[in-house]
């Protein structure tokens, strides 16, 4: 039982369960909205599983790829891909189910769901590939966890909306502004190892500028979402909360950049759920 709970434990680092809390509320914030409230046990189970799959499909394609380059990285050596605690043919099969069970749950869903779900795996693994020949894959990254909205309203209605639209471009700005903060902790390594990011291409005092420009464009289009979706107060009042802790992100990394894993997981994690919540009571209340 040890063994196997270590085992476990060993596959959690290796996907980083904990930074599913990034996609989760923005799932769940647009079936909300598509079904103006609750949308049921059936899809809330269906949701979960298909968010849960898709991410350690991407999470550990990625791993497997990265072997070589988290080896030769201080910051990564010690993580599970690397120091032999999982072995490439196990990340392989906890790669391949994991697509095949995000598949199956879309099938499930519905069929425009199922139609798409192939489309968003090569979305999600593509990434892995575009750092080793374009900048632009912090771009990559934040597409990927922006099809999350899209996919949330495809479950509810089978329809993809404009606002729903507007939500995930947000996300999409949202996730890369904050993975160009998180990059600057490798810039270094990037030179070193010919891999190409944006913070090693352009250097610090850009990337933040970047990542300023993209957390500016995610309340911008956050807003047009509530416009869109015709949502009330507590919809806008997410929209500057969010206004307010990006500007107080990048208060902190550019004052230190030791900060930078407060700014990136405590919050951007927050920013989530209290959208998440103040989505709910908008429901709730209006």
């Amino acid at each position: 039982m040890n063994k196997i709970l270590k085992k476990l434990n060993d596959f959690n680092e290796l996907v980083m369960f904990k930074h599913s809390i990034f996609s989760f509320p923005f799932i769940f914030i647009a079936m909300v909205v598509a079904s103006d409230g609750w949308f049921g046990w059936n899809l809330l189970f269906l949701g979960v599983l298909a968010a849960l799959t898709a991410r350690n499909f991407a999470m550990g394609f990625n791993r497997y790829l990265d072997r070589d380059i988290d080896a030769l990285n201080p910051r990564t050596i010690n993580r599970p891909n690397v120091d032999g605690r999982i072995s490439s043919t196990q990340m392989l099969l906890f790669t391949f189910a994991n697509a095949l069970g995000f598949i199956v749950v879309a099938y499930f869903v519905n069929s425009l769901a199922f139609f798409i779900s192939v489309p968003i795996l090569l979305v999600l693994a593509s990434y892995s590939y575009f750092k080793r020949f374009s900048y632009l894959a912090h771009i990559i990254l934040g597409v990927s966890l922006g099809l999350a909205p899209i996919a949330g309203v495809v479950a509810v209605s089978e329809t993809i909306t404009l606002w729903s639209i507007y939500l995930s471009v947000g996300v999409l700005f949202w996730v890369a502004g904050f993975d160009l903060l998180y990059s600057l902790q490798d810039i270094e390594v990037d030179k070193k190892l010919g891999l190409h990011s944006i913070p090693s291409q352009f250097g610090a005092k850009n990337t933040m500028l970047f990542s300023k420009i993209m957390h500016f464009l995610t309340v911008l289009f956050w807003l047009l979402f509530t416009i869109e979706a015709s949502l009330g107060v507590f919809a806008y009042i997410a929209v500057v909360a969010s206004a307010v802790m990006l500007t107080y992100e990048h208060i902190i990394v550019n004052r230190d950049f030791t900060k930078i894993d407060k700014a990136f997981f405590t919050i951007n994690g927050y920013l989530g759920i209290l959208f998440f919540v103040l989505i709910i009571l908008e429901k709730v209340f209006n």
